[in-house]
């Protein structure tokens, strides 16, 4: 650990306190829910829920496996957010390694586009 979890927690916690909305879930168990409400055809709802969020920090990405059904539920999440919802993500790889993430090419690079377009990364 570098610290990354404590820091978003942080940033959290500070945005909160400014009044902000904030959700912070390890990404796993955020993905684990998602795909709950897709077998139970409720996903759109799932992530419209989230919505109400000004900040949602999704922490370790890299753990979520290579699954099709978890990196697409993920994806779909992403893509709800761009450019209408802010995201802070914390990884222990780099974008390059993104591809044991996502199951194509395709995939991992319009995710890191949506996530890195008007972003700040450190």
């Amino acid at each position: 650990g570098g610290g990354k979890s404590h820091l978003s927690s942080a940033i959290g916690l500070a945005l909160l306190e400014k009044g902000w909305r904030v959700l912070f879930s390890r990404t796993s168990d955020l993905v684990q829910k998602l795909q709950v409400a897709r077998r139970e055809l409720a996903l759109e709802s799932a992530i419209q829920r989230l919505e109400r969020f000004d900040l949602l920090i999704l922490d370790d990405i890299t753990y979520v496996s290579k699954d099709q059904a978890e990196s697409s539920v993920l994806f779909e999440l992403i893509s709800a957010r761009y450019e209408r919802r802010s995201m802070l993500i914390t990884a222990n790889q780099p974008f390059g390694e993104w591809g044991k993430i996502f199951p194509d090419a395709a995939m991992t690079l319009a995710a890191v586009d949506r996530l890195v377009h008007h972003a700040t990364i450190f």
